[in-house]
């Protein structure tokens, strides 16, 4: 038994988990393509160059160490290779391109493997119109500080890129923070070496342009233009910030010097030798489109993730606004002097207690019942029991307690069996592991004194939080549930009238038909149906019941994936009151909304917080990271504190608040995940059962010196 609870709940974690990891990669990879992961901006201070060949120092552009060799060419008089480092760009890289085929040059295009990856596009572009590719690293770093395995990694990497952008391969190499072969060092020179040994030529300038300097126009022709007909090697660059002085100094320089009888070749071109460009076919081509298709799959799930924490955040801050104004609305309502639903409601009511194996617990239920200050009978309907759990009732001998037996139907039949055996037109329900405080069914039916009310809505408390579960579902009852009663309560849109602790018109409950088993969230369905009627649910926040709440994960999962699954369904079932008129189109537009938003689509994306607070604890700004997350918690602990003063509760569980942020909120995003995939698939639940221990006895305050119980004999 054991161990298919244990095969059951890893099958359950593992799509989610995968999921969140799948999440995780994607940034990772997003991250690592943008520089946020792995970058290296540190620049190497200038050297001796003692070591360095003087005719290398004193040669041309093109430097060749390939196979031993420390050979150097240059340009041809009359030839301008002009080259672009840093790119593609997608706003100036096109811009390039344009004012290029405008005046028929062609060009050498540098391109880090972090812009070809995001922008394949352009890439294709380049070689399509007769321009040459050349390396310029994958992250940009200075090569003279990196091992020899990152500069492989460096240097296949942007391959790669250029391989899924464009299907080829290229012999050319431009080192990052390079410059003249003249300035070629003790630190760069070993690099070139070994640059060489891996097949490259290395390319640097004549000319520098220094246009990301943004010094003009003029001066960047002027540094551009080489002297009395001497060939050159340009370096530009069509990305790293705003190039609109080098698009204009192109438009310009290009026809001017054309006319002086130059000519703007790529490089191969230029110095009359075979392209440099490779055709890759094959496996390699694959791999190279396979990665150019995960970083775009990045970028895209990565905007999506965005959109979607935007919207969460929206979301947490829009209701956490609308809870604490709302419910101080409620508040100031419910509690000013002389305040009354009506006249005061004093006539016998029946309680039901649906019960399934509750054998732990059923005993202190009814006896809170029977302690109660309003006139009550009390109705147990055993459903089925296998625990003694009626016999237990009947042995009690309580005055007003009637046991009904039925075989195991489910809670909504037990539900409907208790209201056709209640003599009363007020009908309270309870959970069979919830006790009840002696003022609790007075507080609860007095809101019937307005005719209008179909049904009421109690203050549902933990019993049982001694322990750091507990505590945790206490915040969640208390600040969760309680405020959003009365945010509802002034909406007038309730979506659920708890199952611990509720209260319904009897007329109400045959004009929608009774409980329904059309859903797992039986409480939720009715509520939803009275609405769409045309009645007033409202919420009675001193009609407390204390409720044992689940007490492991296992339990927890269970009891919060029916509710979740459950209202799902039941918004599903109530989709058409959206197009309706009259009250159920005034439910649909508002109540329906709101509970989609707040208890479906913001439970799943709040993770999503979570997700970008690990991205940015690691890779991103730690410091406003931090600082985020923390304005959030307080905004959560603002709330949580102004709830439990509304509640009068002690602060003592919000210690634990920061904790349940980070673990609790996690097993419910599972929770909710699973009930999705449940939804989609079709799949349907049983009532699930939890095992009880009986933790939670005679409430705060009970007392049993006035028991207004109604004699009653049992009924089988």
């Amino acid at each position: 038994m054991a161990s298919r609870i244990r095969r059951r709940l890893s099958l359950r974690l593992l799509l989610p988990v995968l999921f969140l990891v799948a999440l995780m990669a994607m940034l990772m990879l997003r991250g690592y393509v943008h520089s946020e992961i792995l970058a290296d901006h540190r620049v190497q201070s200038p050297a001796a160059s003692d070591r360095v060949p003087d005719k290398v120092l004193e040669g041309g552009p093109v430097l060749d160490t390939r196979g031993g060799r420390a050979e150097t060419l240059r340009v041809p008089d009359g030839h301008v290779v002009l080259t672009f480092d840093d790119g593609p760009d997608p706003d100036w890289t096109p811009k390039v391109l344009d004012v290029l085929k405008k005046h028929d040059a062609h060009a050498v295009f540098f391109v880090t493997g972090t812009m070809a990856s995001r922008y394949p596009d352009l890439v294709r572009r380049m070689v399509d119109e007769g321009h040459e590719i050349g390396l310029h690293t994958f992250n940009h770093p200075d090569l003279a500080l990196q091992s020899k395995e990152r500069i492989d990694w460096e240097l296949s990497q942007n391959q790669l890129a250029i391989t899924g952008a464009a299907g080829i391969r290229t012999s050319l190499f431009r080192p990052p923070y390079s410059s003249q072969a003249g300035a070629m060092d003790n630190n760069s020179w070993p690099v070139t070496q070994y640059i060489g040994d891996r097949g490259y030529i290395t390319v640097v300038n004549t000319h520098d342009s220094e246009d990301w300097r943004k010094p003009g126009v003029a001066e960047i022709i002027r540094r551009s233009t080489p002297q009395d007909g001497e060939g050159g090697v340009v370096l530009m660059h069509d990305s790293g910030g705003d190039r609109h002085q080098t698009v204009q100094a192109l438009d310009r320089m290009l026809p001017d010097l054309k006319d002086k009888g130059y000519a703007f070749d790529n490089l191969t071109e230029a110095l009359d030798a075979p392209s440099a460009h490779s055709p890759v076919t094959g496996l390699e081509l694959w791999k190279g489109k396979a990665w150019v298709f995960l970083v775009q799959a990045s970028d895209n799930i990565t905007g999506v993730l965005v959109v979607g924490l935007a919207i969460i955040g929206f979301l947490v801050i829009a209701r956490f606004v609308l809870m604490l104004v709302l419910s101080a609305v409620h508040a100031r309502k419910v509690r000013r002097k002389g305040f009354a639903w009506g006249p005061p409601v004093t006539e016998p009511v029946s309680v039901l207690v649906p019960a399934y194996n509750e054998g732990k617990c059923i005993e202190n239920t009814v006896r809170s019942l029977v302690a109660s200050d309003h006139p009550i009978e009390v109705i147990v309907v055993d459903d089925g029991s296998s625990d003694g759990t009626a016999r237990i009732v009947e042995s009690l001998g309580l005055p007003g307690v009637r046991v009904v037996r039925q075989l195991n139907a489910g809670k909504p039949a037990a539900l409907n069996r208790g209201v056709a055996n209640a003599r009363h037109d007020i009908i309270v329900m309870m959970d069979g592991d919830t006790v009840f405080e002696p003022t609790t069914v007075r507080e609860l039916v007095q809101p019937f004194g307005d005719p209008h009310v179909g049904a009421v809505a109690g203050n549902a408390k933990v019993g049982n939080k001694d322990k750091l579960i507990g505590a945790w579902q206490h915040i969640e009852y208390v600040m969760g549930f309680n405020l959003d009663r009365r945010m509802y309560d002034v909406l007038r849109c309730m979506p659920t009238i708890p199952g611990a602790v509720g209260a319904f018109r009897r007329s109400a409950l045959e004009r929608v038909g009774g409980m329904s088993d059309d859903t797992l969230a039986e409480d939720t369905d009715i509520t939803m149906a009275i609405h769409r009627d045309g009645w007033k649910v409202v919420y009675a926040e001193n009609a407390r019941a204390w409720t044992e709440a689940p007490e492991s994960v296992q339990q927890l999962w269970s009891q919060r994936y029916r509710w979740s699954y459950g209202t799902m369904q039941a918004i599903w079932k109530h989709r058409r009151a959206l197009i309706e008129r009259g009250p159920s189109g005034r439910f649909g537009r508002v109540g329906l909304p709101l509970v989609s938003l707040f208890m479906v689509l913001a439970p799943l994306l709040a993770p999503l917080i979570d997700v970008f607070l690990i991205y940015g604890l690691i890779f991103g700004p730690t410091g406003k990271t931090i600082l985020a997350w923390f304005a959030v918690l307080a905004l959560q602990a603002a709330c949580a504190a102004y709830s439990f003063i509304l509640d009068k509760e002690k602060f003592t569980p919000l210690l634990s608040l920061p904790l349940q942020q980070i673990l609790y909120r996690q097993l419910m995003y599972v929770v909710l995940l699973q009930s999705w995939i449940t939804a989609l698939t079709g799949g349907r639940l049983r009532w699930q059962k939890l095992r009880r221990k009986g933790g939670v006895s005679a409430p705060p305050g009970a007392s049993a010196q006035h028991p207004q119980a109604l004699d009653s004999s049992p009924v089988g």
